[in-house]
């Protein structure tokens, strides 16, 4: 009987060894990832576990109060003592702004810079006596057509979500970096990153030729370098 220690799997065998029936016990611990935790997961899942364990704590939710209600999106940590980078949109005309980082830590933000719907980036401010962890900025002007992306964000409300696609085009007149990841309402001013976990960009907007409120595989970011010059 070949049984896992989680007591869900089991194989039946009996063998005969001199003589006697004897029952066979193997713990397949490799088979079933005890020992080898990756054993069950192929290069491209590995790849982007990497990337989201190390990225996803330095994406934030941003929630901003407006007249109207409530507007949501994401935010990358970009220095350890709490400077946050983030989509102007997302926070409006707002001045009360929260901060929920992803170990679930709140914050009151300030608001350093607003950069308006050209570049729609904002920068913000919390005090925090932690070291926080920050996003790898990469380089956006080597960015190909076809190269694997992956987004995290928080859309509607669901904190820390990995979306994955790839590049589907390079918006030179616009300035924006197009792929098929998905993207929704929340999403907005979370990281576009690369294999590496880089930040390429900072997701914007979808296409929403039909008024319709979630993805239909057509989303924009802002390409990271436009955001390193803004910071710079």
């Amino acid at each position: 009987m070949f049984r896992t220690n989680d007591k869900n799997v089991e194989i039946g065998c009996i063998i005969k060894i001199g003589g006697k029936m004897k029952r066979l016990i193997i713990i397949f611990a490799i088979m079933f990832g005890a020992l080898n935790p990756t054993f069950a997961y192929d290069k491209d899942e590995i790849t982007n576990i990497h990337v989201y364990e190390k990225i996803n704590p330095a994406i934030v939710a941003i929630d901003a109060k407006i007249p109207n209600g409530t507007s949501s999106g994401s935010g990358c940590i970009i220095n350890s003592r709490g400077v946050i980078l983030t989509s102007s949109h997302v926070i409006a005309n707002s001045d009360d702004i929260t901060v929920t980082t992803a170990n679930g830590d709140k914050y009151k933000a300030t608001v350093v810079e607003r950069l308006g719907s050209d570049n729609d980036l904002a920068v913000l401010k919390i005090k925090t006596d932690k070291s926080l962890k920050t996003i790898t900025a990469g380089k956006s002007s080597t960015v190909k057509v076809g190269q694997k992306v992956l987004a995290i964000g928080n859309p509607f409300g669901f904190n820390g979500t990995l979306t994955q696609g790839i590049v589907s085009r390079i918006d030179h007149k616009r300035n924006k970096i197009q792929t098929d990841a998905a993207i929704n309402p929340g999403s907005s001013g979370g990281p576009l990153l690369n294999t590496a976990g880089e930040v390429i960009g900072i997701n914007q907007a979808i296409y929403n030729p039909d008024n319709n409120t979630s993805n239909i595989g057509i989303g924009f970011a802002i390409p990271i370098d436009e955001a390193k010059s803004v910071l710079n």
